[in-house]
């Protein structure tokens, strides 16, 4: 099973990276890519816990950064990563 809003967020991400020219920042990036990417393929989704920490870290990218293109594809992911949340039983 493929959690589709979760490689979606994971794929926007990773084309952010690409584009980036900040190391840190495309570090930074891709990781959560990989993260989310990973998620999107396993056999039972990941729970509330673990979407939080990356909703959180994919804020702090969006708030350290003053790339524009950077920003909408984190904001994109987001929403991503918060369709499917709602989609998660519990909290």
């Amino acid at each position: 099973m493929v959690i589709e809003e979760l490689r979606n967020a994971s794929e926007t991400l990773a084309a952010a990276a690409d584009d980036c020219d900040d190391d840190d920042l495309r570090d930074r990036l891709a990781t959560q890519a990989d993260a989310l990417g990973s998620l999107a393929e396993q056999e039972r989704g990941p729970d509330h816990g673990r979407l939080a920490r990356h909703t959180h870290a994919l804020q702090d990218i969006a708030s350290d950064t003053d790339d524009e293109g950077v920003t909408a594809a984190v904001d994109d992911a987001l929403d991503s990563v918060r369709s499917y949340r709602e989609t998660v039983s519990g909290v």
